[in-house]
């Protein structure tokens, strides 16, 4: 009965825990282990990844979460009372388990957040079904009121958890001899177990990988609690990721306890349904189907763009439609269709760029403004029978009304089925170095000297350590010749790309058809909490709410400051000139333009203004559109 991990958190506990998840699984497969369970604190962001890894790798994923459980109920948030916190850990048995897990972390996020997301008794109650429970043996109910000699409230909080969850209910025995009554107290525990006749299960809470990153795990830490703790490699206590002959050696005395993880795992079978689309529940009010109401509006459009029915124009808008058609994608155009028309019922300046404006359908139905035939754009770019992927239309919206628009997804498709997606800041090179140097409690300089070596990264390609070391001849002579900068690098080495926080990706929006918690878990965008106006954002990022995931199709609206900036101008003509200026319509074929670009004279224009694009009009000196 070989150990394998249940209770380990990822860089995905924030600023709690150092491991990747592809490093956590790796370690997972070279030590032998068959299974692997993921318990973050609090969250569920690292699920889908570490679920695809594990299947990659061929280990047995089992998803969990490390729960925060309130001192009186969730919607409880007193002063010196409810900051006080318990834990619990939950693993899904199977799909109903997992839902549930969203569910509970979902209103853990959204209701019961007080310093932590938190459950309560009510949520349990409600959500327990498909879940196996492991009391934790540190800051659990039952372990604290072993710890206090409260036997009454311990087999109370037994009596409650086991109506709950019956047979799937374990007490977690964890060994750490070197922290201080920690021994004695599972002796307790063990005692109590035997007593009661409840099983219990060998884990070993793990925050890192190796023994050596203790003081990068401390490093962490300090930022988290901004760097009020100062890293002083003192702590004995040992949160690593330990091998299955040191836990036999550590619960030899304890058979049962190990043989109770090989239970659980075969408990623990999910099998996520992923990579099936789901869009959003668009009304046809005419009663046509998807297909057929974009077909009608895409030949109500020919006229109205003031073309003719050329065998030529019919022969590629057949083509669009039934590639569009046979992909099943009619909903995603008709919803995107809408937005914009929206958005023009409005006067909100909008336009749409990208690969899609080789698409005669999307010109037709009036979500581009290029006809692709005229410019010999081809539609296969944007969209063929052979790509995998959904079709990606990015939305242009003037940036000062942006967020109308998707206040307008939200009223039409529901409140509880539209949400902006997550996105995860990580430790960047250059902040890095800056973190550790004031965890470690070096002056600033020391901190800013290093990373103003570092240099910039490309979009796509971040700069990292080992890249900068390699390529600043400066920076590589003082790691080897300064003690300090040596311990500051090789410090902030460990905690490069951890996820140090959630924020709200720049563009991507979901719209589900049914409650986006019974999907995926959403949780208020940390900046905004408080305002009374919270965003809700997914805890999966773009690739796991996408195509990887429950298929909730990625809506793009992005706001640009340009489109804001053209509007006011337009607004500005009509009030101070009398003019009515058609944004939409300018003409292609203006002379003052082309010289004007000629020159160089690129500044402020959108994607014009680039030191390379200037250099290019400048030696090219265009006189059309065409060039």
């Amino acid at each position: 009965m070989p150990f394998n991990h249940l209770h380990t958190h990822s860089h995905y506990s924030l600023l709690q825990a150092l491991p990747k998840i592809p490093d956590l699984v790796k370690k997972a497969k070279d030590l032998g282990m068959t299974a692997i369970g993921l318990t973050d604190s609090g969250n569920m962001y690292g699920a889908i990844e570490f679920f695809q890894e594990c299947v990659k790798k061929e280990i047995k994923p089992i998803l969990g979460v490390d729960f925060y459980v309130a001192a009186r109920t969730r919607l409880d948030k007193e002063p010196r009372i409810d900051n006080k916190r318990t834990r619990l850990i939950l693993l899904a048995k199977d799909l109903d388990g997992y839902k549930n897990l969203i569910k509970l972390v979902t209103r853990s996020s959204m209701e019961g957040f007080y310093y932590k997301p938190r459950i309560d008794d009510e949520l349990l109650e409600k959500h327990h079904q498909g879940l196996v429970c492991i009391m934790p043996s540190f800051s659990g109910t039952i372990a604290l009121a072993l710890k206090s000699g409260n036997i009454e409230k311990a087999n109370e909080e037994l009596t409650k958890y086991k109506k709950w969850f019956g047979d799937d209910f374990y007490l977690e025995l964890t060994h750490h001899p070197e922290i201080e009554g920690h021994e004695e107290n599972m002796k307790k525990l063990v005692d109590f177990a035997r007593d009661t006749k409840t099983a219990i299960v060998a884990a070993h809470d793990t925050y890192y990988l190796a023994e050596d990153d203790k003081r990068a795990r401390e490093t962490l830490v300090s930022i988290q609690n901004d760097y009020s703790e100062r890293v002083s490699g003192g702590d004995k206590s040992d949160w690593s990721f330990i091998t299955p002959e040191k836990a036999e050696e550590l619960f030899k005395g304890t058979p049962d306890a190990i043989a109770n993880i090989d239970a659980i795992i075969e408990k623990c079978n999910l099998d996520l349904p992923l990579g099936k689309w789901l869009f959003p529940n668009f009304i046809v009010e005419s009663g046509r189907s998807h297909d057929d109401e974009l077909r009608h509006i895409v030949f109500e459009g020919i006229p109205k763009r003031g073309l003719e029915k050329t065998p030529e124009l019919l022969k590629r808008v057949e083509y669009e439609l039934s590639v569009i058609k046979d992909k099943g994608y009619a909903p995603y155009f008709l919803v995107v269709g809408d937005l914009l028309r929206e958005a023009h019922k409005r006067e909100i300046l909008t336009t749409i760029r990208g690969s899609v404006a080789g698409s005669m359908v999307t010109y037709l139905a009036h979500i581009t403004n290029v006809n692709p035939m005229e410019y010999l754009l081809p539609f296969e770019r944007f969209l063929n029978p052979m790509r995998p992927s959904a079709p990606d239309i990015d939305m242009d919206y003037a940036d000062n009304r942006r967020d109308e628009i998707i206040a307008y997804a939200r009223d039409k498709y529901g409140h509880d089925k539209v949400a902006q997606i997550g996105t995860f800041g990580t430790m960047m090179a250059r902040g890095a170095v800056r973190d550790v140097a004031r965890a470690l409690g070096y002056d600033y300089s020391t901190g800013d000297r290093i990373a103003k070596l570092i240099p910039m990264g490309a979009q796509g390609a971040p700069m990292t350590i080992d890249k900068a070391l390699s390529l600043t001849p400066e920076l590589k002579k003082m790691y080897d010749d300064e003690e300090d900068i040596k311990e500051v690098i090789d410090m902030a080495k460990k905690i490069e790309g951890c996820a140090r926080h959630i924020s709200v990706h720049a563009a991507g929006v979901v719209i589900s058809p049914i409650p986006l918690d019974e999907i995926v878990p959403v949780q208020f965008d940390p900046k905004s909490m408080g305002t009374g106006e919270g965003k809700i954002i997914t805890q999966y990022d773009m690739h796991s709410v996408d195509e990887d995931h429950a298929g909730l199709l990625k809506f793009d609206f992005l706001g640009i400051r340009n489109l804001s900036i053209l509007a006011d101008a337009v607004k500005l003509v009509r009030v101070q000139k009398g003019i009515n200026i058609d944004i939409e319509n300018v003409p292609i074929d203006d002379k003052k333009t082309f010289e004007m670009l000629a020159r160089g004279e690129t500044m402020g224009l959108f994607q014009l203004n680039g030191d390379g694009m200037t250099k290019a009009l400048v030696e090219l000196k265009p006189s059309s559109i065409h060039d």
